[in-house]
C-alpha cells in the first residue's frame, strides 16, 4: 500500500495514506514529501486488551471505520476533497464508509491471485480448508494442490474462526467495488489471473516495489540499526551469502530456531539471519559469537537492497507475498520455509510452478531437521539444480521489471487508474 501510494503520488494525484497509530512506532514514522501521512486509532493505546482474537477486529473495525470517516469529514472541507478510497480487501467496512459520503472505493487484494481463488471458494462454502480430501484437488485456475499446499490458519487459536472468516469475508461486497486490483503482474499468475477476471474486472497492478523504493522517507515499522549490513555484504565473495529472513509476523518455535542456529553452526556459508527483537532470546548461548567469522545476524535490513546484492547466493524465506514478490524482482532463488496461512501456496508456486526454488519438508513433529536444511541449501547454492533455478528466478526479474515499465501491463492499469480519477 505504502509503494502503490507513491506510484499514484507520481502521476501527480494528491495522496493520502491512512494506517493505524499502531505501526507509528517511537517517532521513526515520518511524513513524505511525496504524498501525505495520516493516523487512525485501532485500540492500541487502550489499557483493557480484548478477550479474543474476534473482540480485537470488532474494536479495530469499529474505532477504524470512525476515524476514516472524521478524516474523510475534514478532508472534504480541504482544498482538495477526496474522491478515491483505495483499501485493503480485507478491510471490507472501509467501501462502506466511503460509500456514505459518495466516493469511489478500490479493493486492492495483497495476496496472489491463486490464494485468493482459494479464499473465494471458502467464501463460497465450496471449499474447506484445510480440505477434508487426502488426495491431489484440482481447482480452475491453479495447479494440482496437495493438503500442504494449502493456506494454514493451524497457528492461529481461535474457536471461532476469526482469521478464516476475516479472510473469506474480502468478497462479501467485492462486487459494489469500482476497481480491484491485485499485487501480482499478468505474466507471472496467467491462468489465476484469467478465471478471476472471468468473475470481476480485475486489473493486476504489481509488484508495486519501485526501484527507487528506499528514499520513500517512510518505515511503518520500528527499525533497529542495520548500520554496516550492506558494507558487510560488500565485504564477501559474490553468491557466498545465504539470506534468512522469516518476516515481520512469522514465529518459529524454539525448537526450530535451534536446528536452524544449530545449520547455520556447523555450515561453511556466509549468513545474514534477520531475527526480530522479539525473537532473539530463541537463539542458542552464545550463537551470535560463534558464528560472528561468517554471519551476521541483525534485526533488521532494507531486503530489496540485500537481495539485490551480488553477494547474496540464495534466500530462505517464510515465503510471504512481499517477501515472494521481492526475491522474484531480484532474481534470486529461493529456499521456501512457509510458516502459515498464504505461505504454503506461495512455496508450491516457487517450487513447482515458477521453478525459482525448493521446499523443505519437515518431520513428524512439524520440524525442519538440520539435514533438511543443509541439504536444500546446497541444492539451490552448489548444485547444477540451483544453476536452473537461477535462470528461472532472472527470467521472472524481466517479466516483473517489464510489467512496471512504461507500457507494461501493470503499468498500464494504474495509467488507467489514474485517468479515471482524473476525469471523476
Amino acid at each position: 500500500m505504502l509503494n502503490f501510494s507513491k506510484r499514484l503520488a507520481s502521476k501527480c494525484l494528491k495522496v493520502t495514506l491512512v494506517i493505524a497509530t499502531s505501526s507509528r512506532k517511537s517517532g521513526e514514522t515520518q511524513d513524505s514529501d511525496k504524498f501525505n501521512i495520516e493516523y487512525i486509532s485501532d485500540g492500541s493505546n487502550e489499557r483493557v486488551e480484548p478477550e479474543s482474537i474476534e473482540a480485537y477486529f470488532k474494536r479495530l473495525n469499529a474505532l477504524m471505520s470512525k476515524g476514516l470517516m472524521n478524516l474523510i469529514k475534514n478532508f472534504q472541507r480541504s482544498k482538495y476533497p477526496p474522491k478515491v478510497v483505495v483499501y485493503d480487501s480485507t478491510l471490507t467496512w472501509a467501501l462502506e464508509v466511503a460509500q456514505q459520503f459518495g466516493l469511489l472505493g478500490a479493493s486492492f487484494f495483497t495476496q496472489s491471485c491463486a490464494v485468493c481463488t482459494l479464499y473465494y471458494y471458502m467464501h463460497q462454502g465450496i471449499l474447506k480448508i484445510p480440505p477434508l480430501e487426502q488426495s491431489s484437488i484440482v481447482i480452475p485456475g491453479l495447479p494440482p494442490l496437495e493438503i500442504d499446499d494449502f493456506p494454514s490458519f493451524s497457528l492461529v487459536t481461535d474457536a471461532n474462526q476469526t482469521i478464516p472468516k476475516l479472510i473469506a469475508g474480502q468478497f462479501s461486497n467485492i462486487e459494489q467495488a469500482d476497481w480491484i486490483y491485485f499485487n501480482s503482474f499478468d505474466s507471472l499468475e496467467t491462468e489465476a489471473a484469467k478465471w478471476i477476471a472471468s468473475n470481476w474486472p480485475i486489473k493486476t497492478i504489481g509488484p508495486t516495489i519501485v526501484e527507487d523504493n528506499k528514499d520513500h522517507g517512510t518505515c511503518l515499522f520500528e527499525m533497529n540499526s542495520a548500520e554496516g549490513c550492506l558494507k558487510w555484504l560488500d565485504e564477501r565473495d559474490i553468491m557466498s551469502v545465504v539470506c534468512i529472513s522469516f518476516g515481520s509476523a512469522a514465529v518459529l518455535g524454539e525448537e526450530q530456531m535451534e536446528e536452524l542456529a544449530r545449520d547455520l553452526i556447523r555450515s561453511n556459508c556466509n549468513f545474514l539471519w534477520m531475527v526480530r527483537a522479539s525473537e532473539e532470546s530463541k537463539l542458542p548461548v552464545n550463537f551470535k559469537s560463534e558464528v560472528q567469522e561468517k554471519g551476521l545476524v541483525i534485526n533488521w535490513c532494507p531486503q530489496l537492497d540485500v537481495l539485490a546484492h551480488k553477494a547474496v547466493a540464495c534466500f530462505v524465506t517464510h515465503c510471504g507475498w512481499n517477501s515472494t514478490l521481492e526475491a522474484l524482482s531480484s532474481g534470486i532463488p529461493l529456499v521456501a520455509f512457509p510458516q502459515m496461512i498464504d505461505q504454503m501456496t506461495n512455496a508450491k508456486f516457487v517450487a513447482d510452478v515458477w521453478q525459482t526454488g525448493v521446499r523443505v519438508q519437515a518431520n513428524d513433529k512439524g520440524i525442519v531437521s538440520i539435514e533438511e536444511v543443509e541439504m536444500r541449501i546446497r541444492e539451490v547454492t552448489t548444485c547444477e539444480k540451483g544453476q536452473e533455478l537461477r535462470r528461472n528466478a532472472e527470467k521472472w526479474m524481466e517479466l516483473a521489471q517489464e510489467a512496471i515499465a512504461e507500457g507494461g501491463s501493470s503499468q498500464k492499469s494504474i495509467d488507467d487508474f489514474v485517468l479515471q480519477i482524473s476525469s471523476v
